[in-house]
């Protein structure tokens, strides 16, 4: 009979350890195995769980590890059994500052000691033998240690040797106090660290909560002129009274001349076309310049500070891209692509061509030089008191250039918040996210009826989209006009204003358009008409009809309501009208709930039954409470789950109801 190899044998008993027994796996949260990090902002817990468990019968103990980027040293927090194998901790993010987090586990064996010493006392079985097997664990386990829990042990060892049968040992052996001065000593040799360490990337609030308004600068000079930045400065007390903290500027630069686009996006520009500010660079400098009609960098940083004053942060448009009369084009020919007939190529999305802009080769051979600088246009203006970027059409640029451009902005300026601003396919939007956008744009545009907005709120906020893609709302763009608000009417910008301020706790419009309910299009196009991408408008803001006062009134019950500071928390009520949605948000602590109702039917009144989930709002199901809309403030008194609602979309279409138990 062959003989087995020795030699083999202990190779491979090397490469284990036999007294590893305990399995740490299906950790959550965490993103693609660890590799990008779960997002948080200051006040906000990290709830792990994890399946941990070990073969046998034996107790096991595990701890949730954290800490914050510059320590070295792990804080521990005990895990709490769930069931079936499952445990949870939990940690809260204290310091805007990316956090780690790791698990530990180790076979528990004073307690499995205790139980089984409990289970043969209660069964009236000699117990002599398991008592000294205790008290030399213990002594082993504080033997040369002098430090006070070993103090407290040697003092419980002492206790037990004096009673020895006496029964009164068994209660002092399984004194919980003995059993959590034990476990001050896990088990190094059973003790078992999961396999990664599991970052969280921490932003400030604002990258949670927020509420933002766009407007082209150069549409409000005086007597038909080109605005300015002290123009502007008139807009921001109105701006604030409407409850907006993050004014959004399209690209404040000098814009091109070469094949500049006329009005509606014409071929051809007249001389008195301004051109689409996205073609950014003209003889008057590029991405860090400002355009000499706005006015000077000076004005345009005086312009942030008043913002400030007001409350408000500027978020600047971020465009890597160029006209043909940027400088870049003339001095770093090599940062784009040339056809070879020696010709510039353009920026293309088949099947468009973008003949007033050209895009930057970010694989060319020279791109450290290109990614370097820039990364220096993103901290000319951070250093200028900007630290909110809308970046256009990232999806358009490499991947790894935007992991590496957001880390290393992160690095030196934490509370720099990043804006994937693109409606691509949905794999592409969750990529950006993970790489470190701190929100993003979304497909809420397109998400109209009851099924689709229920399933795709469902979608963002309840599946492990949640822990890396913070949504912000649009119900339109410069770039959008939908649909539904070319053709519903004052009723659809009220529908669709209500539920992006109420379902996602991020949320902007583009003004004046929205509040004015602006919706000429172009035929058959979700495009606006006469867009103000290509020409100077010259808006009446407080014409009659206006929808300012209602933005300003929900802007304020956003501040006013936490429940409406989050979007995690939506959750949708059975109603029995496929055009009505109802949904409800809560505080955890339920002190403050919102149950909404909201007609989609922009033309038509609605009516219907809704449920109240009862239970999970802590009310009784025999007594009444109170419903008040916080839009007309009308108070409702329901009873049960079902509850009748009827909704008038030339009235008003929207239920914005807190809940007050009795």
């Amino acid at each position: 009979m062959p003989q087995r190899s020795k030699t083999h044998t202990l190779s491979t008993l090397k490469l284990v350890s036999g007294q590893e027994r305990v399995v740490i796996e299906s950790v959550t949260p965490q993103v693609d195995g660890g590799l990008y990090p779960i997002k948080r902002v200051i006040g906000e817990k990290v709830v792990v769980q994890a399946d941990i468990f070990t073969d046998g019968n034996d107790y096991i103990m595990a701890y949730l590890l954290f800490r914050r980027k510059s320590e070295k040293d792990w804080r521990r927090v005990s895990m709490r059994y769930l069931e079936n194998d499952r445990w949870e901790g939990i940690f809260w993010i204290e310091k805007e500052e990316d956090y780690c987090y790791t698990l530990e586990g180790w076979v528990d064996l004073f307690k499995t000691w205790q139980k089984v010493l409990l289970k043969k006392f209660e069964a009236d079985e000699d117990i002599d033998q398991e008592m000294l097997a205790g008290i030399e664990y213990l002594e082993k386990l504080i033997y040369r240690k002098k430090d006070e829990n070993a103090q407290k042990i040697q003092k419980f060892i002492k206790k037990l040797k004096e009673l020895k049968k006496n029964p009164e040992a068994v209660r002092w052996a399984i004194n919980e106090e003995l059993l959590s001065l034990v476990r001050q000593y896990p088990d190094e040799k059973s003790l078992i660290n999961y396999r990664r360490v599991l970052p969280v990337q921490v932003d400030r609030p604002k990258a949670l909560f927020s509420t933002w308004y766009e407007f082209f600068p150069r549409s409000f000079g005086f007597n038909g002129t080109h605005g300015t930045f002290k123009d502007c400065v008139g807009l921001l007390p109105e701006i604030a009274r409407m409850g907006f903290d993050v004014i959004y500027l399209p690209p404040i630069h000098p814009i091109g001349y070469t094949n500049r686009k006329g009005k509606n996006n014409s071929k051809t520009a007249l001389k008195e076309d301004p051109g689409s500010p996205w073609a950014v660079g003209s003889e008057s400098g590029g991405h860090l310049a400002v355009h000499p009609q706005l006015g000077t960098i000076n004005d345009f940083v005086q312009f942030i500070q008043n913002a400030k004053s007001f409350g408000i942060e500027i978020a600047m448009d971020l465009p890597f891209q160029c006209s043909l009369d940027h400088p870049y084009v003339r001095e770093h020919p090599e940062w784009f692509k040339w056809r070879s007939n020696g010709t510039i190529q353009y920026a293309e999305n088949p099947p468009f061509r973008y003949k007033d802009i050209v895009a930057f080769n970010f694989s060319s051979d020279k791109w450290p030089a290109l990614w370097s600088e820039l990364k220096n246009i993103v901290v000319f203006w951070i250093k200028k008191g900007v630290k909110i970027f809308r970046v256009d059409s990232p999806h358009t640029m490499p991947f790894v250039f935007w992991k590496w451009l957001i880390a290393e902005v992160r690095r030196d300026y934490p509370d720099a918040i990043f804006l994937a601003a693109t409606f691509t396919r949905p794999r592409v939007m969750q990529q950006l996210a993970k790489l470190g956008f701190s929100q993003s744009y979304t497909h809420f545009n397109w998400r109209t009826t009851k099924w689709e907005l229920a399933q795709y709120l469902t979608e963002l906020t309840q599946t492990p989209m949640k822990e890396y893609f913070r949504p912000n709302f649009w119900p339109n763009t410069h770039d959008v006009l939908p649909f539904h608000l070319q053709h519903g009417g004052r009723p659809a910008f009220i529908i669709r204003l209500a539920l992006a301020a109420t379902l996602s706790s991020n949320y902007g419009i583009y003004g004046p358009p929205f509040e004015l309910g602006v919706s000429a299009a172009f035929e058959g196009k979700e495009e606006y008409y006469n867009s103000e991408k290509y020409e100077i408008k010259h808006w009446e803001w407080n014409q009659s009809g206006n929808l300012k006062d209602l933005i300003a009134h929900i802007n304020l019950l956003r501040r006013q309501n936490p429940a409406l500071q989050m979007p995690w928390n939506v959750r949708f009520c059975d109603v029995d009208n496929v055009n009505l949605l109802s949904y409800y948000k809560a505080t955890e602590d339920l002190a403050n709930i919102l149950f909404m109702v909201v007609n989609l039917d922009p033309f038509h009144p609605q009516s219907g039954w809704v449920k109240v989930p009862l239970n999970k709002l802590g009310i009784n199901f025999e007594q009444p409470y109170r419903m008040l809309d916080l839009i007309t403030n009308e108070e409702y008194m329901w009873q049960g789950e079902w509850n009748y609602v009827e909704l008038n979309p030339h009235v008003f279409p929207v239920h914005i109801l807190k809940v007050q138990r009795m």
